[in-house]
This record gives structure tokens, C-alpha cells and sequence, in this order.
């Protein structure tokens, strides 16, 4: 044989090289995560190169400049009508732009910027050494108690690098819910997560809990990454693509050009099945939904109340858009596997976090479960997989949002001489002491509890007619009990401000910047016009209510 012969046995004649296209990325249809990225960096610049005093002045400007020209270019690019006609994949594939995207991205951005108000608030604590400070550490690499804290705290440092943390949550935050492929989604729930746990621990009066907080958010965070990682991997086997559009052609058998290499494990059930559940189970895990919520009392306890307020709103506006995502475009052809599996959910956590509200006496663990609670309501329109269904979801999330900034602005404003007073047993005869805070917080805890007239009411009412009209009546039952449950706690708080009789010792009332009077006058106004003239704001979620495929 010659070498020749020898030689082709192992070698082919190659093609020419074809040339390799460079990607097409749409900058301008990806704006407002792109300014988000930029003024982050920006803010890690900042770090590095402003000097110390002039740094917090920096941020705050960088970061309230870039959160509104990125709702600026959320509302251009929807009056262009990416919302609606224009809507399409963007980014090689990478990136959905559509109405549910935008409006999700919208909310998350406003949330941001009310955040970012109750971060930047210096009035609460009396002045330490000369120096006015907030609700961080003033130097978060020191051990708790140690000389080094100290030193920090008389020198008046601040903890500024929680600005760019924040940006980068947020950019995050405004990928997740866009995601149109699985490692997209992966890379965003890591890019929003890392900077929370950051965050979480930050606390500039009990720190060793604020720690705690951070750890247990941290360990099960990294759990929950894993399971969704896991069944992202399971998903790639069963349909050969990470891709929506694919998996859901795979689902719905109307695939054509399989890839020989993977036609073996393409098309197995027990793959679908398991991968799905794996990354649905993630997904609830970020919402805060029983089984996967015993992260959230723990860590809303310890985290800095700012840290808080923040998490509490835009991470469940952006899981719950993921969660719709997957559910409704990837996967609608396995509805009757999913539904009765989300029916439980919702059930268990409907009344799981009403029942257990009931028996918590801080503030702070009262309003985390009241924040499960809520997301077994919100499941409840997931479950109607309908348009009205998710219309109803997009409105919930944005009037719930404002609702939990808002409440944890006002348990910020409660204190006494170790720092906030969180135990409900100081809250009695707030009501007489600070008439105002205390009728604000009422507020917030009515439309909690979806009285008529507050935002929760209006949201509650369209998730549960979207449930009722999508065969789910049974659930509506559940919810409307669970709700009932529920007003039993806030109304409980409501009479401990306004009826009983103060104390003598009790907390004081701080006296706020103009920030968080903005966060709190916004939380109120919100409430007050989704509640009592919603229907402009439902008929725009109505409108955004199509995700592209």
C-alpha cells in the first residue's frame, strides 16, 4: 500500500474554508442592560481612582443617571414597537426582544432607582465621629468588633462599592427574564446573584447576623444554581440545543435537520422531564415558592433593610418573568405534565407562608413571609397559561414591587439605640408617637392584605379572574383563604400601631433625607393610583403580553 493510500485513510480532502461571520449584535435593542454594564464599570472605576470623600457623591450620580437613561431607552425602545409589531430574537439568538421583556425591564429598572434611594440614605444613624453614615459596614473586609472596624468607623469610611453591586444585580436582573436560551439564563442568574449575597452582608449594626444571612443565602443560592445547571445539561441531551425555539419544536415533535451525533438521547422523556423540573426548581427557589423558601426569612432578617426592600422586589419581578418564559415558550407543549405539579406549589405556598406569618414577631420575618405568600398568588396566574394570564403576572409584579420597597423604607425608619427596632413588641403605639410613618406602613400592609382601593387588590383580582378563566377555580378558593389568613396578620400590626399604648422606652421615629421620603411619597403614590384607576396599567400589561418565539 503506498503512503499515500496509508495517508487518506485518515485524512479527507478538506473544503475551502468558509469564511466565519462575525456575530450581529443589535446594541441599540440591548441598551439599557448595556448602560446598566457600562455604569457599573464605571462605578469600579470610581472605586479605584476618586478619593474617599468625594466617592459616595460619584456613585449616586453614576448610578441614578444610568438606571434613568436605561428606562429611558426600555420606553424608546417600546414606543418603536419592539414591544408589539417589532418584537424578535436579538443578539444571535441570545436575547428576547419583546413586550413582556420590556415591561419586566422597565419595572426592574424603577425598582432599582427607588432602591437605590434607601442605599444612598445618610440621616437615619446619629453622626459617628463627625460623619454622617448609612446602613453599611464601614469597612466590610474587618472582623465584626475588631480594632480595624473601629479605626474604620472614626475615620468615617463608607462602603461605597455597594453602588456598582447594585448595577451589576440589575443588569443582571434585566438579562434574566430576556434570556432566550438556557446558558443565557444561567449567566444571568449568576451575574444578579454573586452581587446579592455580596450584599447581604453588609450590615453596619448587627453584622454577625447580616454574615449568617449571607452564608445561608449564599449555600442555598449555590444549590439551586447547581440544580438548574444540572437540568440545563439534561435539557441539552434531550433536544440537542440550549436554544427556546428549538426545545420547544423538540417538545412539540415538529423538528426537522437532527444532528446524527445526538439523534440517540434526542426525543427521551425521562431527560425532559427531569431537566425542566431541575430548572423550574431553581427558578422557584430565586421567587421564594415552598418547598424552596427557607432561605428567605433568614436572610430578609439579617440583610441590611435597603438590601432587603431591593431583593424582595426586582429578583421576584425577574425570576417570575424566567419562570414565564420557560414555562410558556419552551415548554407549553408539556402543559399537562407541568400545571398540576405548579397547583401544588401554589396551594402549599399560598398557605404555607399566610399560616406562618401569623406566629412571627419581627417585622422584618413577618414581611418574608408575607413575601411567600404573595408568589403562591402570583402562581396562580402562571398557572391560567393564558394571555390574560401573564397580563396579570406583568401587573402584580409591578404594583407589588413598589408596595415592598416602600414597606421596608419605613421599617428603616424605626429605631432605637441599637440601630432599628424590627421586634413588633416596639412597633405598639407607633400610631401616637409618628402618626404619619404609621398610617404610611398602613397603607402598605392594606394593599398587602388587597384591600379594595391599593394596588393589591387590583393585582389580586386580575391574577385570580386570569386563574377562574383558565379552568383553575379550585385555586382561586385557596388563594382568596390564604388571603383572608394573610389580612388576619397585617390588620393584627395595624391595631398594635393605632391602639395600644406606647411605651415609655419605645423607638423613636428617624427623620429622613428627602431620598427616602421619595422612596416612601413613590411606594404610596404607586399603591394608591394602581389601586383606585388601574385600568391604564392593566391594558398596557395586556399589551405586552406576547412573548416572541
Amino acid at each position: 500500500m503506498s503512503a499515500t493510500a496509508v495517508h487518506s485513510l485518515w485524512t479527507t480532502a478538506a473544503d475551502p474554508i468558509s469564511k466565519i461571520d462575525a456575530p450581529k449584535i443589535e446594541y441599540g435593542q440591548l441598551s439599557p442592560t448595556l448602560i446598566v454594564i457600562g455604569a457599573a464599570l464605571v462605578g469600579v472605576l470610581v472605586e479605584a481612582f476618586v478619593p474617599r470623600r468625594s466617592r459616595y457623591y460619584a456613585q449616586v450620580f453614576v448610578s441614578v443617571v444610568a438606571l434613568c437613561a436605561a428606562f429611558a431607552a426600555v420606553v424608546a425602545l417600546a414606543e418603536n414597537g419592539y414591544g408589539t409589531t417589532k418584537a424578535h430574537i436579538a443578539a444571535m439568538g441570545a436575547i428576547a426582544v419583546d413586550g413582556p421583556s420590556l415591561f419586566l425591564q422597565g419595572t426592574i429598572l424603577l425598582a432599582g432607582l427607588v432602591g437605590l434611594f434607601t442605599f444612598a440614605e445618610r440621616r437615619l444613624d446619629p453622626e459617628a465621629h463627625g460623619n454622617r453614615v448609612d446602613s453599611f459596614a464601614a469597612q466590610a473586609a474587618s472582623v465584626p468588633g475588631s480594632d480595624s472596624e473601629k479605626a474604620a468607623v472614626r475615620a468615617g469610611f463608607t462602603t461605597t462599592e455597594v453602588f456598582p453591586l447594585l448595577l451589576f444585580a440589575i443588569a443582571g436582573m434585566l438579562v434574566f427574564p430576556s434570556a432566550n436560551d438556557l446558558l443565557t439564563l444561567f449567566v444571568a442568574l449568576e451575574v444578579f446573584s454573586l452581587p446579592l449575597y455580596l450584599l447581604c452582608a453588609l450590615a453596619r449594626r448587627k453584622r454577625l447576623m447580616s454574615q449568617e444571612a449571607a452564608v445561608k443565602y449564599f449555600l442555598l443560592g449555590a444549590f439551586a444554581s447547581a440544580f438548574t445547571l444540572f437540568g440545563i445539561a439534561l435539557l441539552y441531551g434531550y433536544a440537542g440545543s440550549v436554544s427556546y425555539g428549538r426545545i420547544a419544536q423538540v417538545v412539540d415533535g415538529t423538528v426537522t435537520n437532527v444532528d446524527p451525533a445526538l439523534a440517540g438521547t434526542m426525543g427521551n422523556d425521562a431527560l425532559l422531564l427531569i431537566g425542566s423540573a431541575m430548572i423550574v426548581m431553581g427558578l422557584l427557589f430565586k421567587v421564594g415558592a415552598v418547598p424552596f423558601h427557607m432561605w428567605t426569612p433568614d436572610v430578609y432578617q439579617g440583610a441590611p433593610t435597603p438590601v432587603t426592600g431591593f431583593m424582595a422586589a426586582a429578583t421576584k419581578v425577574a425570576a417570575f418573568g424566567a419562570l414565564l418564559r420557560l414555562l410558556y415558550v419552551v415548554l407549553p407543549g408539556m402543559r399537562w405534565d407541568w400545571r398540576p405539579v405548579m397547583w401544588a406549589v401554589a396551594v402549599i405556598t399560598m398557605l404555607g407562608g399566610a399560616i406562618v406569618a401569623i406566629t412571627q414577631t419581627d417585622i422584618k420575618r413577618l414581611l418574608a413571609y408575607s413575601s411567600i405568600a404573595h408568589a403562591g398568588f402570583i402562581l396562580a396566574g402562571v398557572i391560567a397559561t393564558s394571555k390574560d394570564g401573564v397580563s396579570s403576572v406583568l401587573f402584580y409584579l409591578a404594583g407589588y414591587s413598589f408596595v415592598t420597597i416602600g414597606a421596608f423604607a419605613v421599617v428603616t425608619l424605626v429605631r432605637d439605640a441599637g440601630g432599628e427596632a424590627t421586634h413588633l413588641s416596639k412597633w405598639a403605639g407607633l400610631g401616637r408617637r409618628s402618626p404619619l410613618v404609621a398610617a404610611v406602613f398602613a397603607v402598605f400592609l392594606l394593599a398587602f392584605a388587597g384591600i379594595p382601593l391599593t394596588s393589591g387588590f387590583a393585582g389580586k383580582f386580575a391574577v385570580f379572574k386570569a386563574a377562574a378563566d383558565g379552568g383553575a377555580a379550585p385555586l382561586v378558593v385557596v388563594g382568596v383563604i390564604s388571603s383572608a389568613i394573610a389580612a388576619f396578620f397585617y390588620i393584627r400590626v395595624i391595631v398594635l400601631m393605632f391602639f395600644s399604648e406606647p411605651r415609655p422606652e419605645g423607638p423613636t421615629v428617624a427623620v429622613p433625607s428627602p431620598l427616602t421620603m421619595a422612596v416612601i411619597g413613590v411606594g404610596v403614590a404607586v399603591t394608591l393610583v394602581l389601586g383606585v384607576a388601574p385600568q391604564y396599567f392593566l391594558d398596557l400589561a395586556n399589551q405586552a403580553s406576547v412573548f416572541v418565539r
